[in-house]
């Protein structure tokens, strides 16, 4: 890697630790995607006493049910500002967790150091997929299980990123869609033949959070991250600004069946050859 290629990585990793570090995120993590992380946890089948590593882990949506199983989790996540938020839910749920400032796709773990190896809506969001992909299975033992839970494109956050891209500043060279994590063949092609029993299952989580296509728009423009860096990208021009004001409510109203919208996502788990 180049002087010139290290710096703009570097660059790239600053930018996507204050775009995670902006707004609220254990917000949503606990007012809207809670039941993500126990049906993760559920899925991988954590059991007492197996070492398990979170990635990107946020503020503990799926450590914390984790450790509660008894299990000895380590939660790392690029952006360690969210885990003031993870420790206080830790303490109130009386579990004790590891937490750890990383990157996933330079994982500073040593090789064959977990027994599980799972992600929560979070590794999708790493720019490069297949340096992800490959700590993740590096740090993970033979015999080791993984388990993701990602957004699919076609389910509502992946038709959001959608709506999205127009107003957001062209990605680095080699940077991938984070939806992409949830297309089962994506999956595939990124573990290759390094991942037995690869199961990929379809999901919906029910969100019934929100009343009105105007009050997701709200909500995610004051919490979510990647939403709050969009806007920050048009701030100067009022007529985007209204036009994805206008779409964000839009979509949401279009998913609202009766106060509940249902968003889709992808379970994948599998073993370490």
């Amino acid at each position: 890697m180049t002087n010139k290629t290290a710096e703009l990585a570097g660059d790239l990793l600053v930018r996507h630790r204050a775009m995670w570090a902006s707004g609220d995120y254990p917000a949503v993590a606990t007012q809207v995607i809670a039941g993500l992380g126990p049906t993760l946890v559920e899925a991988v089948g954590i059991r007492a006493g197996e070492h398990v590593l979170d990635i990107a882990a946020g503020s503990g949506n799926a450590s914390i049910p984790a450790a509660q199983k008894g299990a000895d989790v380590v939660a790392s996540d690029l952006t360690p500002e969210l885990f003031e938020a993870g420790r206080q839910l830790a303490a109130e749920e009386h579990v004790e967790l590891t937490w750890r400032e990383a990157d996933a796709q330079s994982l500073p773990f040593a090789d064959n150091s977990f027994d599980v190896v799972m992600s929560c809506v979070g590794v999708m969001f790493a720019p490069h997929h297949q340096e992800s992909a490959d700590e993740l299975i590096r740090v993970c033992r033979t015999g080791g299980r993984v388990g993701l839970i990602n957004w699919t494109p076609a389910g509502f956050i992946g038709r959001m990123f959608g709506t999205m891209k127009p107003y957001t500043p062209t990605p680095p060279a080699g940077a991938q869609p984070p939806p992409l994590w949830g297309d089962e063949e994506h999956v595939r092609t990124l573990f290759a033949d390094r991942v037995d029993q690869l199961t990929p299952v379809r999901r919906t989580l029910e969100v019934d959070r929100f009343e009105s296509g105007g009050e997701f728009r709200d909500f995610f423009k004051s919490t979510y991250g990647p939403t709050i860096a969009v806007y920050r990208n048009i701030s100067g021009d009022a007529e985007a600004t209204a036009s994805l004001d206008q779409a964000l409510a839009d979509l949401a109203d279009d998913a609202l069946d009766d106060g509940v919208m249902e968003w889709e996502y992808l379970v994948v788990t599998g073993i370490i050859r």
